[in-house]
């Protein structure tokens, strides 16, 4: 992971946000590179959802809304976590995720039976009626350690919500509180009918969306995988009741699909991850994991929601939110099965998955080996030397491609130099103008992953890419 922030950094892709003023923790920016990748990945979960899709639509709703969707969603109860302090650091963390890295500390030192009851110890805690009470009971009876401080000095544990809260209003204090949104799904559901009536869909149909997302976690390291904002992808696929098994092993086949087809993503560092423990509203869940360095963790969710959600909107709204079938003839709540995709966690893994290093002569050289659909940068042309002609036919080649693909223009240091720099950030193609071109009007093209070089005509260029970049 130091390497992966290093050259994120470095080349562009992700910084730490605010960083002059020490950066606030948990929050990233995405530079030049990684805007160009992140919109690529959206553009590509975008496509498979809405085009490959006749049946699912967009829609972009606003973050914050009014807060009786959060009191119907549940989140103003029961969003919350059971946080513990650190007296001795001031650090706060959360005391189930404290157990757990406990019991992994077990297991390494080979306590594997030791390991196995603060397990079921743990499991009860998390049933128990007074869960903040029974976590910290196990807590102070292991003799837990703060992992930082080493410290053994807790706060009771307490449940904190995460949503953000602000206030609707000129003056502080004299508005309505508000909440930045934690999830893009409700802004779904609530627009169920309109969506549906402006689009002249039937059941079963989906709407799909992709926007920020806030939640106050307290959190470390891992990069970018757990942040303060982040971007999610949803997609809520409306179906009958009592059909909603068959959409959902439709869809969990077709997420992972995505990862492996469309980002390129090695298959066997993706695994499916099935919940026995289900959320209140689900009826069946499972995640697609990822193998980053730091562990194997959840990129995407697919669950099988119920009618929970429509019926709350229903309960709390006094707005019907049922279904009139045409062929049934009858009306009913449409149950839900929903995709959500962190963009964030998918960017973090497809840079994960890409990067590759090669020893060459005593230096470690770095290649993003990025499907060419998802490269911020799809070409680089290079004219070989800063004169006889070689740069203004490579200016002209640039303005020419530029028109369809994001190019670099790129005439500083050797062409050895310029194919690493390339490299760095996944540039698939290499295009270099030298003498030959002068003469011949051929180019020589570089492919990335293989350092094969072939040579073809400057005409061809843009169909060249056109087909490799479809492919």
């Amino acid at each position: 992971m130091d390497k992966l922030t290093s050259l994120a950094k470095r080349r562009g892709f992700v910084f730490q946000s605010s960083e002059i003023y020490g950066g606030l923790a948990a929050t990233f920016d995405y530079g030049p590179m990684g805007v160009e990748l992140k919109r690529n990945i959206k553009d590509v979960w975008w496509d498979a959802m809405t085009k490959s899709h006749d049946n699912i639509v967009g829609l972009d709703a606003a973050i914050l809304m009014n807060p009786r969707v959060w009191e119907a969603s549940g989140h103003v109860a029961g969003f919350s976590d059971p946080m513990i302090d650190d007296k001795t650091s001031k650090f706060r963390y959360r005391a189930d995720h404290l157990i757990e890295g406990y019991i992994k500390q077990l297991e390494r030192k080979g306590k594997v039976e030791e390991a196995s009851r603060v397990m079921a110890a743990f499991v009860e805690a998390q049933n128990a009626d007074d869960m903040p009470r029974a976590l910290y009971n196990l807590i102070i009876t292991e003799q837990i350690k703060s992992p930082d401080s080493g410290a053994f000095d807790w706060t009771e544990v307490r449940q904190f919500n995460l949503m953000f809260k602000t206030s609707l209003g000129a003056i502080a204090g004299e508005g309505a509180d508000v909440y930045l949104r934690p999830e893009t799904a409700q802004g779904i559901f609530v627009n169920f009918h309109t969506v549906r009536e402006a689009s002249r869909l039937q059941v079963p149909f989906g709407i799909a969306q992709i926007g920020k997302a806030f939640r106050n976690e307290i959190v470390k390291g891992n990069f970018i995988f757990r942040m303060l904002e982040f971007e999610q992808m949803e997609m809520q696929y409306f179906v009958k009741p009592n059909t909603q098994a068959a959409a959902f092993e439709m869809w969990k086949e077709e997420r992972m699909r995505w990862h492996t087809e469309s980002l390129g993503i090695a298959p066997e560092k993706l695994s499916f991850y099935k919940h026995d423990k289900l959320a209140h509203y689900a009826d069946a869940a499972f995640d697609i994991k990822y193998q980053f360095p730091f562990g194997t963790e959840e990129v995407e969710g697919i669950h099988s929601r119920t009618d929970f959600d429509l019926k709350r909107h229903q309960e709390f709204s006094g707005k019907s939110m049922e279904y009139f079938d045409q062929e049934l003839k009858e009306k009913y709540l449409p149950f839900v099965v929903e995709t959500s995709v962190g963009c964030d966690r998918a960017f973090l893994e497809v840079l994960c998955d890409a990067y590759s290093e090669a020893e060459e002569e005593g230096e470690t050289h770095v290649t993003l080996k990025l499907r060419p659909r998802l490269a911020p940068v799809k070409a680089a042309v290079f004219p070989l030397m800063k004169k006889e002609g070689m740069p203004e036919v490579g200016e002209k080649l640039v303005k020419e491609l530029q028109r369809s693909f994001k190019v670099q223009y790129d005439a500083a240091g050797s062409i050895g130099k310029r194919y690493y720099r390339q490299d760095e950030i996944g540039t698939p193609f290499c295009f270099t103008i030298d003498h030959d071109t002068l003469k011949d009007e051929t180019v020589t093209v570089r492919y990335r992953d293989t350092a094969a070089q072939e040579r073809i005509s400057l005409a061809q260029v843009k169909s060249f890419l056109t087909e490799k970049l479809s492919e």
